[in-house]
Protein backbone atom coordinates (compact mmCIF):
# COMPACT_ATOMS: atom_id res chain seq x y z
CA UNK A 1 0.00 0.00 0.00
CA UNK A 2 1.63 2.95 -0.71
CA UNK A 3 2.39 5.23 1.76
CA UNK A 4 0.14 8.84 1.73
CA UNK A 5 -2.46 6.17 1.12
CA UNK A 6 -1.71 5.08 4.98
CA UNK A 7 -1.59 8.27 6.29
CA UNK A 8 -4.55 9.00 5.18
CA UNK A 9 -6.48 5.88 6.74
CA UNK A 10 -4.30 6.21 9.97
CA UNK A 11 -4.99 10.10 9.80
CA UNK A 12 -9.06 8.88 9.54
CA UNK A 13 -8.93 5.99 11.97
CA UNK A 14 -7.12 8.79 14.59
CA UNK A 15 -10.22 10.44 14.13
CA UNK A 16 -12.75 8.36 14.26
CA UNK A 17 -11.03 7.13 17.98
CA UNK A 18 -11.22 10.01 19.08
CA UNK A 19 -14.47 10.47 18.85
CA UNK A 20 -15.27 6.98 19.71
CA UNK A 21 -13.55 7.68 22.84
CA UNK A 22 -15.52 10.43 23.75
CA UNK A 23 -18.38 8.73 23.43
CA UNK A 24 -17.94 5.96 25.02
CA UNK A 25 -16.31 7.40 28.01
CA UNK A 26 -19.40 9.59 28.72
CA UNK A 27 -20.93 6.59 30.64
CA UNK A 28 -23.63 6.80 27.78
CA UNK A 29 -24.93 9.80 29.63
CA UNK A 30 -26.18 11.22 25.58
CA UNK A 31 -26.51 14.73 26.83
CA UNK A 32 -22.99 15.30 28.00
CA UNK A 33 -21.67 13.32 24.81
CA UNK A 34 -23.35 16.03 22.99
CA UNK A 35 -22.03 18.88 24.50
CA UNK A 36 -18.58 17.04 24.84
CA UNK A 37 -18.05 15.46 21.19
CA UNK A 38 -15.90 17.84 18.87
CA UNK A 39 -17.56 20.06 16.58
CA UNK A 40 -14.86 19.43 13.93
CA UNK A 41 -14.46 16.00 12.09
CA UNK A 42 -10.53 16.65 12.16
CA UNK A 43 -8.10 17.64 14.70
CA UNK A 44 -5.97 19.95 14.79
CA UNK A 45 -2.36 19.31 16.87
CA UNK A 46 0.29 21.43 17.55
CA UNK A 47 3.72 20.69 16.13
CA UNK A 48 6.74 19.71 18.72
CA UNK A 49 9.70 22.16 18.18
CA UNK A 50 13.39 20.67 17.56
CA UNK A 51 15.53 20.51 20.56
CA UNK A 52 18.25 21.90 17.97
CA UNK A 53 18.95 23.09 14.29
CA UNK A 54 21.83 23.38 12.30
CA UNK A 55 21.49 26.38 9.67
CA UNK A 56 24.24 27.34 7.64
CA UNK A 57 26.73 25.67 9.55
CA UNK A 58 25.48 27.41 12.82
CA UNK A 59 23.72 25.29 15.54
CA UNK A 60 20.30 26.87 17.50
CA UNK A 61 19.02 25.38 20.30
CA UNK A 62 15.52 25.83 21.47
CA UNK A 63 15.80 25.91 24.88
CA UNK A 64 15.14 29.82 25.66
CA UNK A 65 12.05 30.37 25.75
CA UNK A 66 11.83 33.26 23.53
CA UNK A 67 14.18 30.77 20.58
CA UNK A 68 11.43 28.25 21.22
CA UNK A 69 8.45 30.16 21.19
CA UNK A 70 9.47 32.30 18.49
CA UNK A 71 9.95 28.48 16.27
CA UNK A 72 6.83 27.12 17.46
CA UNK A 73 4.95 30.21 16.22
CA UNK A 74 6.15 29.94 12.74
CA UNK A 75 6.55 25.89 12.67
CA UNK A 76 3.52 25.79 13.20
CA UNK A 77 2.21 28.83 10.79
CA UNK A 78 4.16 27.20 7.94
CA UNK A 79 2.22 23.66 8.85
CA UNK A 80 -0.81 24.89 8.33
CA UNK A 81 -0.87 27.59 5.78
CA UNK A 82 -1.47 24.42 3.33
CA UNK A 83 -1.95 26.52 0.49
CA UNK A 84 1.03 28.39 0.23
CA UNK A 85 3.76 26.08 2.09
CA UNK A 86 2.39 23.46 -1.09
CA UNK A 87 3.22 25.94 -3.52
CA UNK A 88 6.49 26.63 -2.12
CA UNK A 89 7.05 23.04 -2.77
CA UNK A 90 6.12 23.07 -6.15
CA UNK A 91 8.14 26.35 -7.24
CA UNK A 92 10.96 25.08 -5.55
CA UNK A 93 11.16 21.64 -7.79
CA UNK A 94 11.87 24.70 -10.18
CA UNK A 95 13.74 27.45 -8.94
CA UNK A 96 16.40 25.65 -6.37
CA UNK A 97 17.93 24.27 -9.50
CA UNK A 98 18.84 27.28 -10.57
CA UNK A 99 19.73 29.27 -7.44
CA UNK A 100 21.58 26.23 -5.54
CA UNK A 101 24.90 26.27 -8.19
CA UNK A 102 25.04 29.82 -7.59
CA UNK A 103 25.36 29.65 -4.19
CA UNK A 104 27.61 27.11 -4.25
CA UNK A 105 29.70 29.17 -7.22
CA UNK A 106 29.65 32.09 -4.85
CA UNK A 107 30.83 30.14 -1.97
CA UNK A 108 27.63 30.79 0.05
CA UNK A 109 26.02 28.22 2.25
CA UNK A 110 23.15 26.09 0.82
CA UNK A 111 20.52 27.19 3.25
CA UNK A 112 20.38 30.51 2.21
CA UNK A 113 18.21 29.76 -0.55
CA UNK A 114 15.56 29.93 2.32
CA UNK A 115 16.28 33.66 2.50
CA UNK A 116 14.68 33.80 -1.00
CA UNK A 117 11.54 31.19 -0.18
CA UNK A 118 10.40 33.90 2.84
CA UNK A 119 11.18 36.78 0.78
CA UNK A 120 9.06 36.05 -2.43
CA UNK A 121 7.24 32.71 -1.73
CA UNK A 122 9.90 31.75 -4.89
CA UNK A 123 7.90 34.73 -7.26
CA UNK A 124 10.87 35.93 -9.49
CA UNK A 125 7.83 38.83 -10.04
CA UNK A 126 7.49 39.24 -6.64
CA UNK A 127 6.51 43.07 -5.68
CA UNK A 128 6.58 44.60 -2.15
CA UNK A 129 4.61 47.31 -0.55
CA UNK A 130 7.46 48.73 -0.08
CA UNK A 131 8.37 48.32 -3.96
CA UNK A 132 11.37 45.33 -3.19
CA UNK A 133 10.86 43.87 -6.17
CA UNK A 134 12.41 40.00 -7.61
CA UNK A 135 13.14 37.24 -6.03
CA UNK A 136 15.37 38.18 -3.44
CA UNK A 137 13.12 41.26 -3.04
CA UNK A 138 15.96 44.13 -3.66
CA UNK A 139 15.13 48.07 -3.16
CA UNK A 140 16.04 50.31 -6.66
CA UNK A 141 18.81 51.61 -4.65
CA UNK A 142 20.02 48.46 -2.97
CA UNK A 143 19.95 46.66 -6.58
CA UNK A 144 22.27 49.33 -8.03
CA UNK A 145 25.07 48.95 -5.28
CA UNK A 146 25.13 45.37 -5.77
CA UNK A 147 25.20 45.41 -9.34
CA UNK A 148 21.88 45.30 -10.88
CA UNK A 149 20.81 47.34 -14.00
CA UNK A 150 17.57 48.99 -13.18
CA UNK A 151 16.16 51.18 -16.13
CA UNK A 152 12.85 51.53 -17.51
CA UNK A 153 13.96 48.89 -20.03
CA UNK A 154 15.87 46.34 -17.48
CA UNK A 155 15.15 45.52 -14.46
CA UNK A 156 17.70 42.78 -13.03
CA UNK A 157 15.98 42.70 -9.61
CA UNK A 158 13.79 40.26 -12.11
CA UNK A 159 16.44 38.35 -13.18
CA UNK A 160 16.87 34.72 -11.27
CA UNK A 161 20.48 34.25 -12.01
CA UNK A 162 21.83 37.59 -11.09
CA UNK A 163 19.28 38.78 -8.72
CA UNK A 164 20.61 35.76 -6.06
CA UNK A 165 24.33 36.74 -7.53
CA UNK A 166 23.75 40.01 -5.89
CA UNK A 167 22.08 38.62 -2.52
CA UNK A 168 25.27 36.40 -2.28
CA UNK A 169 27.28 39.62 -2.69
CA UNK A 170 25.03 41.36 -0.27
CA UNK A 171 25.22 37.99 2.53
CA UNK A 172 28.80 37.72 1.74
CA UNK A 173 29.61 41.63 2.70
CA UNK A 174 27.64 41.25 5.87
CA UNK A 175 28.85 38.27 6.87
CA UNK A 176 32.64 39.14 6.76
CA UNK A 177 31.15 42.17 8.91
CA UNK A 178 29.53 40.06 11.74
CA UNK A 179 31.05 36.95 11.59
CA UNK A 180 27.54 34.44 11.28
CA UNK A 181 24.88 33.76 8.62
CA UNK A 182 22.47 34.70 11.44
CA UNK A 183 23.29 38.30 11.58
CA UNK A 184 23.93 38.50 8.22
CA UNK A 185 20.36 37.05 7.59
CA UNK A 186 18.81 39.75 9.82
CA UNK A 187 20.68 42.60 8.26
CA UNK A 188 18.93 41.34 5.28
CA UNK A 189 15.74 42.59 6.71
CA UNK A 190 16.41 45.02 8.65
CA UNK A 191 19.10 46.14 6.84
CA UNK A 192 22.95 46.74 8.54
CA UNK A 193 22.67 49.90 10.40
CA UNK A 194 20.23 48.67 12.26
CA UNK A 195 21.93 45.37 13.28
CA UNK A 196 25.32 47.21 14.15
CA UNK A 197 23.50 49.70 16.09
CA UNK A 198 22.01 47.22 18.17
CA UNK A 199 24.65 45.23 18.90
CA UNK A 200 25.82 48.44 20.14
CA UNK A 201 23.23 50.35 22.37
CA UNK A 202 22.16 46.69 23.51
CA UNK A 203 25.28 45.53 24.29
CA UNK A 204 24.91 42.04 23.14
CA UNK A 205 27.01 39.95 20.87
CA UNK A 206 24.44 37.72 19.14
CA UNK A 207 22.47 39.34 17.18
CA UNK A 208 19.71 36.33 18.01
CA UNK A 209 19.87 38.51 21.36
CA UNK A 210 18.51 42.06 19.86
CA UNK A 211 15.19 43.72 20.68
CA UNK A 212 14.18 44.05 16.93
CA UNK A 213 11.20 44.95 14.89
CA UNK A 214 8.49 42.17 14.81
CA UNK A 215 9.24 41.49 11.39
CA UNK A 216 12.98 40.86 11.81
CA UNK A 217 12.69 38.72 14.55
CA UNK A 218 10.35 36.13 12.80
CA UNK A 219 12.86 36.53 9.98
CA UNK A 220 15.53 33.62 10.92
CA UNK A 221 12.49 32.03 12.15
CA UNK A 222 10.71 31.74 9.47
CA UNK A 223 14.12 30.20 7.49
CA UNK A 224 14.42 27.75 10.35
CA UNK A 225 11.13 26.75 10.01
CA UNK A 226 10.77 26.15 6.36
CA UNK A 227 13.53 24.46 6.40
CA UNK A 228 12.45 21.91 8.52
CA UNK A 229 9.14 21.22 6.98
CA UNK A 230 11.27 21.41 3.44
CA UNK A 231 13.59 18.63 4.70
CA UNK A 232 10.60 16.47 6.81
CA UNK A 233 7.42 17.19 4.49
CA UNK A 234 5.69 14.12 5.55
CA UNK A 235 6.52 14.53 9.27
CA UNK A 236 4.29 17.63 8.84
CA UNK A 237 1.67 16.62 6.90
CA UNK A 238 2.55 17.47 3.42
CA UNK A 239 1.54 14.54 1.00
CA UNK A 240 3.45 15.51 -2.12
CA UNK A 241 3.52 13.21 -5.71
CA UNK A 242 5.80 13.66 -8.16
CA UNK A 243 3.44 15.10 -11.01
CA UNK A 244 2.42 17.26 -8.60
CA UNK A 245 5.77 19.60 -8.69
CA UNK A 246 6.60 22.38 -11.10
CA UNK A 247 8.99 20.41 -13.74
CA UNK A 248 12.30 22.39 -14.46
CA UNK A 249 11.71 24.68 -17.78
CA UNK A 250 14.76 23.78 -20.92
CA UNK A 251 15.85 26.78 -22.53
CA UNK A 252 17.50 27.66 -25.71
CA UNK A 253 19.60 30.62 -24.53
CA UNK A 254 19.33 33.87 -27.37
CA UNK A 255 22.06 36.55 -26.98
CA UNK A 256 21.49 39.49 -28.19
CA UNK A 257 23.29 43.01 -28.43
CA UNK A 258 21.04 45.01 -30.19
CA UNK A 259 17.47 46.64 -29.56
CA UNK A 260 14.56 44.79 -29.56
CA UNK A 261 12.20 47.48 -30.86
CA UNK A 262 8.85 44.85 -30.55
CA UNK A 263 9.42 42.18 -27.96
CA UNK A 264 5.77 40.39 -29.45
CA UNK A 265 7.61 40.27 -32.09
CA UNK A 266 10.75 38.54 -31.29
CA UNK A 267 8.66 36.03 -29.51
CA UNK A 268 6.46 35.24 -32.47
CA UNK A 269 9.95 34.54 -34.63
CA UNK A 270 10.88 32.23 -31.76
CA UNK A 271 7.31 30.16 -31.83
CA UNK A 272 6.41 31.54 -28.38
CA UNK A 273 3.73 34.25 -26.96
CA UNK A 274 5.18 37.28 -26.12
CA UNK A 275 3.25 36.30 -23.13
CA UNK A 276 5.60 33.27 -22.53
CA UNK A 277 9.18 35.43 -23.32
CA UNK A 278 7.98 37.81 -20.34
CA UNK A 279 7.41 34.76 -18.00
CA UNK A 280 10.82 33.10 -18.19
CA UNK A 281 12.42 36.92 -19.03
CA UNK A 282 10.68 39.19 -16.48
CA UNK A 283 13.47 41.52 -16.18
CA UNK A 284 12.37 42.75 -19.68
CA UNK A 285 10.11 45.38 -18.52
CA UNK A 286 8.65 47.19 -21.87
CA UNK A 287 7.10 46.17 -24.88
CA UNK A 288 10.70 46.38 -26.50
CA UNK A 289 14.56 46.29 -25.23
CA UNK A 290 16.20 49.70 -25.40
CA UNK A 291 19.97 49.00 -26.28
CA UNK A 292 21.44 51.91 -26.79
CA UNK A 293 25.20 50.57 -25.69
CA UNK A 294 25.09 47.17 -27.57
CA UNK A 295 25.45 45.58 -24.39
CA UNK A 296 24.76 41.74 -24.54
CA UNK A 297 22.05 40.16 -22.64
CA UNK A 298 20.75 36.63 -22.68
CA UNK A 299 17.16 35.43 -22.86
CA UNK A 300 15.52 32.42 -22.34
CA UNK A 301 13.38 30.84 -24.64
CA UNK A 302 11.68 27.65 -23.53
CA UNK A 303 11.40 24.88 -25.86
CA UNK A 304 8.29 23.68 -27.40
CA UNK A 305 8.48 20.13 -25.53
CA UNK A 306 8.79 21.67 -22.39
CA UNK A 307 5.68 24.36 -22.36
CA UNK A 308 3.70 21.68 -21.72
CA UNK A 309 2.44 18.47 -19.32
CA UNK A 310 2.04 15.27 -20.85
CA UNK A 311 -0.12 12.86 -19.74
CA UNK A 312 1.95 10.34 -18.11
CA UNK A 313 5.26 12.33 -17.71
CA UNK A 314 6.40 13.24 -14.27
CA UNK A 315 8.85 15.93 -14.23
CA UNK A 316 12.51 16.06 -12.76
CA UNK A 317 12.39 15.72 -8.73
CA UNK A 318 14.96 17.88 -7.13
CA UNK A 319 15.16 16.55 -4.19
CA UNK A 320 13.22 12.80 -3.57
CA UNK A 321 12.19 13.90 0.20
CA UNK A 322 9.31 16.11 -1.13
CA UNK A 323 7.41 13.33 -2.71
CA UNK A 324 6.02 9.71 -1.56
CA UNK A 325 5.90 7.41 -4.83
Amino acid sequence: MKKYTVFILLSIIITGGTVLFIILTSGNNIEKAETERPLVLSMTASVAVPEKMEFAGEQITFDRYDKRERMDRELNSFTYFHSTTLLLFKRANRFFPIIEPVLRQQGVPDDLKYLAVIESNLDPRAVSPARAAGLWQFLQSTAKQYGLETTSSVDERYHVEKSTEAACRYLKEAYRKYGSWSAATLSYNGGQARITNGLKNQGVDDSLDLWLAEETSRYYYRMLAIKEIFENPQQYGFIIKPEHLYKPMQFKEVEVSFSIPDLAEFAKQHNITYAQLKDFNSWLRDTGLSNPSGKTYTLLIPTQGDLYYKKGEKPKIHNPAWVVK
